[in-house]
């Protein structure tokens, strides 16, 4: 079986693959404090508690945008697994080529759900992943990474609203029925909400426009995603686990 490990900013995702099958996930806070035991405890009492056995990993691979984190977590899987999980980092095998000056500066998510995007839905793409920051990337025909652009995450920017005013409360980040806030929290929800669902819609535009290509599949992933794409026929498909697909993907290239 194989460990897929996506650390993210705000979370670490963890899925467990047998085959090409992801039979289990579960995600934890990043918190770049902790042991390698610690990770180790963690991982090894999932494991248990969904039935399977330590021996039963055979493989590993891990993305990670937070460099202070990967020491632990490495070492983590050597010392409880008696694997050495392959690190997504320039160099790799993936697939994708990247047609960018500083391909060194490309976030290893970005890397990761581009494989998994131009492979699981054949071909051109652009691939919006809600995470932290929200990313857009355009990949073409052959597999190249062409361009991205990168805004603002959801949470990020109405977290900047509240904590950077006196008055405005924290509020929930939801769907909304209406536009047409009646108070101050609803009117808050409303921006957040339709304001990120016009962002999205014009970015993909703009992207077409600019790349002259009209007919592109528009593919979503992030925790938020599925929200905005509720209410947009910007985004065509919203696979919720295209990260750990495309990290299964890239393993099976090495």
């Amino acid at each position: 079986m194989l460990f897929a490990i996506d650390v993210g900013n705000t979370n670490i995702t963890v899925g467990l693959f047998d085959g090409k099958d992801l039979i289990r996930q579960f995600r934890m806070i990043t918190q770049t404090s902790r042991t390698s035991d610690e990770y180790g405890v963690f991982l090894g009492e999932w494991l248990q508690m969904n039935g399977y056995t330590f021996d039963q990993i055979n493989s590993a691979i891990i993305s990670s945008v937070v460099p202070d984190i990967n020491h632990s977590l490495i070492s983590a899987i050597i010392k409880y697994f008696d694997i050495t999980p392959v690190l997504v980092k320039p160099g790799i095998k993936t697939g994708i080529r990247l047609a960018i000056p500083n391909p060194k500066e490309l976030g290893a998510d970005r890397l990761v759900d581009a494989v998994a995007a131009y492979e699981l839905y054949d071909g051109p793409a652009i691939v919006i992943d809600f995470g932290t920051a929200t990313t857009h990337d355009l990949i073409l025909a052959d597999g190249t990474f062409a361009a991205g652009v990168t805004a603002p995450g959801i949470r990020l920017a109405a977290n900047a609203l509240w904590r950077g005013t006196a008055k405005l409360p924290e509020v929930e980040i939801r769907k909304c029925d209406s536009i047409l806030g009646k108070d101050t929290v609803s009117s808050m929800q409303a921006g957040i909400y339709f304001g990120y669902v016009g962002q999205t819609e014009y970015i993909v535009n703009k992207m077409k426009e600019e790349a002259n290509l009209p007919e592109i599949k528009v593919i979503a992933t992030g925790g938020l995603g599925k929200l905005i794409s509720e209410s947009t026929d910007a985004i065509d498909v919203y696979d919720p686990e295209l990260t750990l697909q495309g990290l299964r993907l890239i393993y099976e290239k090495q």
